[in-house]
């Protein structure tokens, strides 16, 4: 179970820096043209970037493991409820495997202490 939750954390870490990162980038026209169904605004991109390259830091250490998977959480249900507002049904269905994963790894619990 060790090797599965070691997976999954740095999927998940990769996955929340990668897209913190990301939101420093300009956006192509799809992105921007998501962003602006779901309401968010260009000045707010780079404190979700920086938000979500701290949860990913967060899930390497054993004391911030559980917090940072809870916002990590709480962010993916934040973009299936913008994204149900906004009548976007499929994108919120795409992000339910990426909700079960920090579910999964909080059930897991830290996979690197000894």
């Amino acid at each position: 179970m060790k090797i599965v939750a070691s997976i999954l954390l740095l999927v998940s870490a990769f996955l929340s820096i990668k897209h913190g990162w990301d939101a420093f980038q300009p956006a192509n026209g799809e992105q921007a043209k998501m962003m602006a169904n779901l309401g968010i605004t260009k000045a707010v991109m780079p404190y979700f970037g920086v938000f979500s390259i701290v949860i990913g830091l967060m899930l390497f250490f054993p004391l911030t493991f559980f917090i940072g998977n809870v916002l990590n959480a709480v962010t993916i249900v934040l973009i299936m409820a913008l994204s149900l507002r906004a009548g976007d049904y499929k994108m919120a269905l795409m992000e339910i495997p990426f909700l079960a994963m920090p579910l999964l790894l909080i059930w897991l619990k830290y996979p690197f202490r000894s």
